[in-house]
């Protein structure tokens, strides 16, 4: 006869463990104590079993036939309930040993190789300073949109907007290597599009107007601060690389006799082997350096040591130096004046781009090599070393011939 809640709540201990019955395997047991277990008994591969269920009173009547009956279900799917749950439960194990940092870590450390140093030092000092305090502990399993909202708002409410996406960013690309590592089944992070405030698009200060170059450029030759830093200021808008890959040159990058620096790809943000080719005038002031640097290992090496390059803030110091403020020049803005001009003299966009080490944007052409388009190439950087000596003369040409 089945159980009612009045019978279940009346049943009493005795001096010996006993069990009422409930129909369909689904008991109860009964101990000297008092307490009371709901168990439920099956048979599976010809072996009689038994599945603990819960306690009463904290498993009601009702919900102990609920499970009884999921158990049946398993049973009729040819599953065993028992090993079921043993692996429900070790699958929570597993997913509280899985924390956020732990997988974060994890795919920082399989990705970090694929980065620029420096790229990657901003990644997981951005983690440790802003995620892990956080949600680094917590299972990645159990952590919503709503936590992670928190957490970029948190960045946000600094005034650090762009960190703030950037992080998002990164919580994207955690969550997706968590789910092709099996330590998650979902990506809460695309549900929090919209929900930051957009970054406002900033640029990098630059001279583009013909005469205004010219006149940057006479400052430069008159320099009069360290030799080595004078050289670099030279070699910035004629090489158009970033300030980082100027800063960190070697001198066994750079084959004088095929007029070439290669940087390799571990020191690109791209990771991919980049050739700078080399025009008269770019040879001519390395040559000259070289007579100074040339023994060591870095062409520009800091004032302090040999053994470092010189410092991230060497060229735009030496710029503030020669009276350019923030809003005028920096650093980077050498690429975008070349940028700028080059395309506006109608030299191939692709060519450009390429000497610029762009990330490649057209999806279709997403696959290139680090020699394309190096005859133009070539050509092109040797015209724009001879156009920027014409500014510098101050003679009045503004165009560059592409023919």
């Amino acid at each position: 006869m089945s159980l009612t809640d009045i019978k279940v709540r009346s049943l009493k201990a005795r001096d010996r463990q006993y069990k009422v019955t409930d129909g369909r395997g689904l008991f109860l047991v009964i101990t000297p104590t008092g307490s009371k277990y709901w168990r439920f008994r099956y048979r599976f591969a010809d072996r009689e079993k038994s599945l603990a269920i819960g306690v009463y009173p904290d498993i009601s009547l009702a919900e102990a036939r609920d499970k009884a009956h999921e158990a049946r279900k398993l049973l009729a799917n040819d599953k065993d309930p028992g090993a079921e749950k043993q692996s429900k439960k070790r699958a929570m194990k597993l997913a509280a040993q899985n924390t956020f940092e732990m997988v974060a870590r994890e795919w920082f450390q399989k990705n970090s190789t694929q980065w620029v140093d420096s790229h990657g030092e901003r990644i997981i000092r951005r983690l440790e300073k802003d995620v892990f305090p956080w949600l680094g502990k917590r299972p990645i399993t159990e952590i919503s949109a709503p936590e992670i909202l928190s957490v970029l708002q948190r960045i946000e409410n600094r005034g650090a907007n762009e960190t703030a996406h950037r992080t998002h960013q990164n919580f994207g690309q955690i969550f997706r290597y968590a789910i092709a590592a099996g330590y998650a089944e979902n990506d809460p992070s695309p549900h929090l599009r919209g929900a930051l405030k957009p970054v406002q698009q900033r640029h990098h200060a630059s001279i583009t107007d013909p005469k205004k170059i010219g006149e940057l450029l006479r400052a430069i030759n008159s320099y009069e601060g360290f030799f080595v830093t004078k050289c670099a200021l030279q070699l910035a808008p004629l090489f158009f690389v970033r300030p980082g890959e100027l800063r960190k040159a070697e001198w066994s990058e750079f084959d004088f006799q095929n007029a070439e620096w290669r940087i390799p790809a571990s020191k690109m943000k791209m990771r991919e082997l980049h050739i700078v080719p080399l025009s008269t005038q770019a040879v001519a002031i390395l040559q000259e350096l070289h007579i100074l640097t040339g023994n060591g290992q870095y062409v520009f090496p800091s004032v302090r040591t040999s053994k470092r390059p010189m410092s991230e803030n060497t060229v735009t110091g030496a710029l503030r130096r020669l009276g350019y403020t923030s809003d005028e020049m920096t650093g980077h803005g050498f690429r975008s004046m070349a940028c700028t001009i080059l395309n506006e003299q109608g030299w191939n966009r692709d060519a450009i781009e390429r000497q610029l080490a762009h990330a490649e944007r057209n999806n279709i052409r997403a696959a290139y090599n680090y020699a394309e388009y190096l005859p133009e190439r070539r050509k092109m950087m040797q015209a724009w070393a001879d156009y920027l000596d014409d500014l510098t003369k101050n003679l009045n040409i503004i165009t560059l011939k592409t023919g």
